[in-house]
Parts: structure tokens; sequence; C-alpha cells
């Protein structure tokens, strides 16, 4: 397997990649904030009928609050991130084998072993790879032709990699 695609310098590229990245904390962030601003409003309404409703009032306050801050620090991290990443726009482009993929941006490169993937998790624009539970680099799935497309999706596939 040998497949070559270019990136093109795109201000938006480098905002859509850390928005993929960024996608599986999120939602776990916001699944914690939803159960403890849960957690806070049942106790908030629990403690308001019984005689110790003025003493815990901070405790259910806070457990509030902090679920609601906790639900909207990844979209405000990930419009932080959109908004410095658009200065970032440089062409660059992906060399995939078998054994490894890599990736150059500008006068930068990089790459990550297939060896080291543990999972690939496919969204409608990238396939984001995994290297232990972190999401490591993703791999702009418009970008490549269709037949490249079919090739990589096949050989994850093989490999047991590809998460839907």
């Amino acid at each position: 397997m040998q497949i070559r695609f270019d990136v093109p310098a795109d201000p938006a590229y480098p905002g859509r990649v850390a928005a993929a990245l960024s996608g599986a904390q999120a939602r776990r962030y916001r699944l914690i904030g939803a159960v403890l601003v849960a957690v806070g409003v049942i106790g908030f309404v629990v403690s308001r009928g019984s005689g110790w409703g003025a003493q815990t009032l901070s405790v259910w306050m806070t457990l509030g609050l902090g679920g609601l801050l906790a639900m909207l620090y990844w979209p405000w991290l990930r419009w932080r991130a959109r908004r410095r990443s658009s200065g970032y726009a440089v062409e660059g482009g992906y060399d995939i084998t078998e054994d490894n993929i890599m990736m150059r941006s500008g006068a930068e490169s990089g790459g990550i072993a297939w060896d080291g993937v543990t999972q690939v998790r496919a969204t409608p624009e990238f396939w984001i790879l995994y290297v232990g539970r972190m999401p490591a680099t993703v791999i702009p799935r418009r970008l490549m032709s269709v037949e490249d497309a079919e090739t990589l999706r096949t050989y994850m596939a093989d490999r047991g990699l590809l998460r839907t």
C-alpha cells in the first residue's frame, strides 16, 4: 500500500482538525457536566423542603455551576483553537504505507507507526487515529481519492482498528 495526497493551505483546516481531535473529550465533559448539573438541581430542590436546606445551599449551587462550566469548557477551548489556528494554514501532505503514516506541513514532518495505533474512529471528514486512549492525529478522508480511501479503509478494517 502506498497512498500519497496533498493538503492545500486552507485557513479553516487546522480548526477542523482541532475540533475532530477534541470531540471525544468534549462528549465526556458534557456528560460529566450534565450529571453534576442534575445532582445540583435535585439537591437544591430536595434541600428547599428540609430544615437543613440553608446549610447545604452552597454545595448544590457549586455542583450545578461546576457542571455548567464543565459543559462549556470544551466549546470554549474549540473556539479558541479555531481562532488561533487560522494563521497556521500551510500546504502539506500525507504518505501512508503498511508500516506508518507520515505527515508533512510546511517545513515540519512527523509520523506514526501503524503498530502504535490502537484504534481508528471514523467521522464524515476524518479518520481519527488513537494511540492508547488519546487521539493522536487525523487522516482527512475528503482529500483522498475514492480508491485510496477504500484501500485504506480496508487495510484498517483488516487490522481490526476501524471503529464506527
